[in-house]
């Protein structure tokens, strides 16, 4: 299964394409952001997220498109505008006849680091630590979209099974095909 996890945001959206096989073994297979001009009208901005995805779409054949959900914000425009974002991405999605599975941060965070109000920081490290990379991947904002495909294959994904201890997640080296 391919998964696409998406982080939305209107000036930088983060995406982690990850394989989940058969066995349990994930790997990653891109990762990396869609940016938009802080100075773009918004629908200009809206569409360029749009066109990004349907890209990611053509180039991977996700099986599932895993979307963060709006999370309860003190600024009611900023959350707003990520719904803006957000539609954009889930019709991308629908247009493309795919799953859309939405979890929202706190869920993503509990499922890849064990802790719903993780930092940024430990979603990298964790993200790495799972899928023994280098390094964890830059910025943030693909982190976090990596982390998003991840807590699908976590808990999300009807064919894995998870070990009474934690998650049966085996590593393949990024680019390795089975």
């Amino acid at each position: 299964m391919i998964v696409l996890g998406i982080d939305p945001g209107t000036g930088i959206t983060g995406y982690g394409v990850v394989a989940l096989e058969g066995d349990g073994a994930v790997s990653l297979c891109e990762c990396g952001v869609i940016r938009t001009d802080a100075s773009d009208p918004l629908p200009q901005r809206i569409r360029a997220i749009f066109d990004g995805v349907g890209e990611l779409l053509e180039r991977h054949d996700p099986d599932v498109v895993v979307v963060e959900d709006v999370f309860q914000g003190k600024n009611a425009r900023s959350a707003l505008v990520l719904g803006h974002t957000r539609g954009a991405i889930l019709l991308a999605a629908a247009l493309g006849d795919r799953q859309i599975a939405e979890y929202t941060p706190a869920e993503v965070k509990n499922a890849v680091v064990g802790r719903g109000r993780a930092t940024k920081d430990q979603v990298g490290f964790m993200v790495k630590q799972l899928l023994r990379l280098s390094r964890a991947p830059e910025p943030s904002d693909a982190a976090d979209g990596v982390a998003a495909a991840l807590c699908h294959c976590l808990v999300g994904a009807p064919r894995l099974s998870l070990a009474p201890s934690g998650p049966r997640l085996r590593a393949r080296p990024f680019g390795a095909r089975p």
